[in-house]
C-alpha cells in the first residue's frame, strides 16, 4: 500500500485541472487493487483481514443486512472514539439498536420541516455576511472563502434545530471537533493505534476539553424547565439516559456526552462540504444556476422557499443528487462481521471486515454509463430508480437499516440555504481555486472559493427574460467602446462573450487563462462586472470554495 501510495506522491501534480474523478488520488490501492482483481478481492492489514466489495448486489446485501451480526468495524470505532464515542454512529448491536429507535423520530420528515424557519433565519446571517464583502470589497465583486461560512451555517441550524442553543454557544465545541478531526485524519484509516505520544495526548486533551463543553450544556439544560412543545434531540437524548434502566450512572453520562458528539460532528461537518461541493459544481456550470433561479421564481415568487414548496424544487432536488453522487461526504461503507455470517453467496467469517469505496461505485461506467464522470444533473430528473442500472449503486447516505440518520435534514437543509443564496448571488470559480479534494474522515476540499454577486432576483430577473427573449442582452455604448479596443484575442473579450452567451442561456465552456501576459487586468475585470451587473440586476460573486 505504502509503495503504490510513493509512486503517485512522485507522479506530476494536475490539481489546476477540475477532474472529478479523484479515486485514484486519494484511494490509490484500492483502485490499482480493483482494475487488477476486480469488484471483488481480500487482502490483509497485519493480521487483520478485508474483504473489498463493490458489486452493486453485494452491496445491498451488506447494506440492507438485518442482524446486529453485522456491525461497525471495531478496530475503526476504537481508532474515532475521542471524537464520536460509543454513540449511534459507531455502536453496534443491542446499544446501537436502542440509540436508533431513540433518535430516529427527531429526525423524520415533520419534524424537519418545522426547522425550516431556523434554516431560514441562520441562512439570512450567511447571506448578509457575503453582501457585507462584496461592499467592503468595492461593490461589484468580493472573493469569498465559502466553505467555513458553511460550517458555521450548518453549525448554527445543528445548534439551534437538536440543541435549543446559538451557534455562539456552541462555537468552542465545533472548533474542538474540527481540530480532533484533523489530528485523527492524519493517522492511516486502515491502521489504528498509529501516531506518537504526543499525538495521543494532543487527542487526549481535546476529548476532555469537549466532554466538559457538552456536559457544561447539559447541566444547564438539566437546571432549567423544558416543555414537551420545545422538545429537541439534547432533551431525547437526556431523557432516553434517564428512561434506560441498564444505564449506570457512569454509562448514562458515556451515552450523553457520546451521542451529541456524534450529532454535532455529523450535523453540521458532512451538509457544509455537501454544500461548498455545489457552489463548486454549479460555478462551473452556470447554466445550472440560471435553470434553478427560473425554478425559484415559480415555486418561490418572494424568494424564500418554506417546508411545502421545498419538494417542489425538482431541479434544486436533481443538482443536489448529482453533486452527491460525484462528491459523496462519506467515502466508505464498512462492516465487520461481529459473527459468522452469510453477505449474499459470500460466507464471511468472524472479524472479517466489508468495505465499499463509495466514490468508486457512484462512477462505475457499467452502472451510470459512459458519462459516470461527469455533471450531468438531468440523469435524475426520474429519481434515482431510471438515474442508473442498479439504484442500489447511489449510496450517498448509506442504505438499510444503518442509513444516515440525518438524511432528511441534510437534504432539507441544503436545499434552503442553496435557494437562499442562489436567489441574491451570481457565482464563479475564483482564479485562485485548486482543485484538490482531500480525505478527513469525509471527501472535503482543501480550499474552496468562488465568486457571488448580489442579486434582487424575483424582480430584476424577469426584466432580463423579457430582453433574452427580444433578442439578448442589450450592451450599452462604453460596452461596444470597449469592446473596439479589444484584439479579437484579447481574454476579456472572451470572459464577455462567455456573460453573454451565459445570460442569453447558451452557456459557452472556455478555458480560463489566468496567468501571466494573458490575464486580464483587474480593471478590464471590473469593467466587465459592471456589465453583469446592469444586465441582471445582480452584482457579481466570486466564490472561493
Amino acid at each position: 500500500m505504502q509503495k503504490i501510495q510513493h509512486q503517485l506522491t512522485n507522479t506530476p501534480n494536475h490539481s489546476e485541472f477540475v477532474a472529478h474523478d479523484y479515486t485514484s488520488t486519494l484511494f490509490p490501492y484500492f483502485e490499482h487493487w480493483r482494475k487488477q482483481y476486480g469488484q471483488i478481492y481480500t487482502y490483509s492489514t497485519g493480521m487483520r483481514q478485508h474483504l473489498y466489495v463493490n458489486q452493486p448486489e453485494l452491496v445491498r446485501e451488506m447494506n440492507q443486512c438485518m442482524s446486529l451480526d453485522l456491525g461497525k468495524p471495531t478496530y475503526v470505532s476504537k481508532r474515532l472514539a475521542p471524537m464520536l464515542g460509543n454513540g449511534v454512529l459507531r455502536s453496534n448491536g443491542i446499544v446501537w439498536s436502542q440509540q436508533r429507535k431513540i433518535m430516529a423520530p427527531e429526525f423524520f420528515t415533520d419534524k424537519v420541516k418545522g426547522m425550516v424557519w431556523l434554516m431560514l433565519e441562520s441562512g439570512q446571517t450567511l447571506l448578509q455576511k457575503w453582501e457585507d464583502c462584496i461592499e467592503a470589497q468595492g461593490g461589484m465583486t468580493a472573493e469569498i472563502q465559502v466553505d467555513e461560512d458553511f460550517r458555521d451555517f450548518s453549525a448554527d441550524v445543528i445548534s439551534r434545530a437538536c440543541f435549543g442553543s446559538s451557534y455562539i454557544k456552541g462555537k468552542l465545541i465545533f472548533s474542538k471537533l474540527r481540530a480532533l478531526q484533523e489530528v485523527i485524519s492524519q493517522q492511516n484509516f486502515l491502521f489504528s493505534n498509529l501516531g506518537g505520544l504526543k499525538k495521543q495526548n494532543e487527542i487526549g486533551c481535546l476529548e476532555r476539553e469537549i466532554e466538559s463543553l457538552i456536559w457544561e450544556a447539559v447541566r444547564e439544560r438539566q437546571g432549567s424547565e423544558t416543555s414537551s412543545a420545545e422538545k429537541d434531540l439534547l432533551q431525547t437524548i437526556l431523557e432516553g439516559a434517564i428512561n434506560d434502566q441498564s444505564l449506570g450512572k457512569g454509562s448514562s453520562k458515556r451515552f450523553i456526552v457520546d451521542n451529541c458528539k456524534s450529532i454535532y460532528f455529523a450535523g453540521h461537518e458532512s451538509t457544509a462540504v455537501a454544500a461548498s461541493w455545489c457552489m463548486m459544481l454549479l460555478a462551473l456550470h452556470p447554466e445550472w444556476q440560471a435553470r434553478i433561479r427560473t425554478e425559484l421564481a415559480q415555486v418561490c415568487p418572494d424568494g424564500l422557499p418554506d417546508a411545502n414548496s421545498l419538494p417542489q424544487l425538482k431541479t434544486m432536488a436533481m443538482v443536489i443528487q448529482e453533486v452527491l453522487r460525484l462528491y459523496p461526504p462519506a467515502a466508505f461503507v464498512s462492516r465487520e462481521a461481529l459473527e459468522d455470517t452469510q453477505v449474499g453467496n459470500i460466507s464471511v467469517p468472524k472479524g472479517v471486515c466489508l468495505w465499499t469505496l463509495i466514490p468508486t461505485l457512484h462512477r462505475d461506467t457499467e452502472i451510470w454509463g459512459p458519462d459516470a464522470n461527469e455533471f450531468k444533473p438531468e440523469r435524475f430528473i426520474d429519481g434515482v430508480s431510471k438515474a442508473c442500472k442498479s439504484p442500489q449503486a447511489y449510496i450517498p447516505f448509506g442504505l438499510g437499516p444503518r442509513i444516515c440518520l440525518g438524511k432528511n435534514l441534510a437534504m432539507v437543509e441544503l436545499k434552503v440555504v442553496l435557494s437562499l443564496v442562489i436567489s441574491k448571488f451570481s457565482f464563479s470559480l475564483s482564479p485562485k481555486y485548486k482543485h484538490s479534494p482531500a480525505y478527513k474522515m469525509i471527501v472535503g476540499d482543501e480550499r474552496c472559493s468562488s465568486g457571488l454577486a448580489p442579486s434582487s432576483f424575483t424582480s430584476q430577473m424577469k426584466m432580463a427574460s423579457e430582453s433574452d427573449a427580444e433578442g439578448g442582452v442589450k450592451v450599452d455604448d462604453d460596452a461596444r467602446n470597449l469592446l473596439e479596443h479589444m484584439g479579437s484575442n484579447n481574454p476579456g473579450r472572451r470572459l464577455l462573450a462567455l456573460f453573454q452567451s451565459t445570460i442569453n442561456g447558451c452557456p459557452m465552456v472556455e478555458e480560463a487563462d489566468t496567468d501571466g501576459a494573458n490575464a486580464a487586468p483587474f480593471v478590464l475585470q471590473n469593467t466587465i462586472f459592471r456589465l453583469i451587473s446592469s444586465c441582471t440586476g445582480r452584482p457579481v460573486l466570486v466564490i472561493m470554495c
